[in-house]
């Protein structure tokens, strides 16, 4: 085998192990975010008046955020958490993932293949993502974006430890 035959197979292995670390690296991103982001609990809410039943107060929260005659179940926050590869995700998911297990395995499955040299863009467009950014949950008083983003050194280093060993 000669000198260009042995450069082309390590250039193929190159790329594939870039492909490789992306697709881990975005993957860790997504699952710290999903798993720091709060799933709504009306107990926990500014104003939960606990000499009252619960179900008068999930009546008065749920009025107030439209969910009238509605039973609430937490987790449309998790839901709409979207991977956009090129351009920022827009509009609102349907439903709730209080796992966030769907949402996860959703971003997952649109990572190409060829995952490097993309821009990867993780976003919720819910009115209340920015709120809950900035503290607004007893459940994610730091946030989940910010901490993550302080984390992403180590992410992409562990995946390319991972990758080339």
């Amino acid at each position: 085998m000669g000198f260009a035959e042995d450069v082309k197979k390590w250039t193929i292995k190159c790329a594939s192990n870039s492909d490789q670390v992306v697709r881990k690296t975005v993957l860790r991103v997504v699952d710290s975010i999903v798993e720091r982001s709060p799933v709504g609990n009306p107990t926990l809410w500014q104003g939960w008046d606990a000499s009252v039943s619960v179900r008068a107060n999930e009546d008065h929260w749920l009025r107030r955020a439209g969910f009238v005659g509605e039973e609430y179940e937490g987790g449309h926050f998790r839901a709409n958490w979207q991977l956009g590869i090129g351009s920022l995700p827009t509009g609102e998911v349907e439903g709730v993932d209080p796992s966030g297990a769907a949402t996860k395995a959703k971003a997952e499955a649109a990572i190409p293949a060829k995952a490097a040299g993309h821009v990867y863009y993780f976003g919720n467009n819910l009115p209340y993502a920015i709120p809950l950014e900035e503290g607004h949950s007893t459940q994610a008083p730091y946030g989940m974006v910010g901490l993550t983003a302080v984390r992403f050194t180590e992410f992409a280093e562990k995946a390319a430890a991972e990758v080339n060993k």
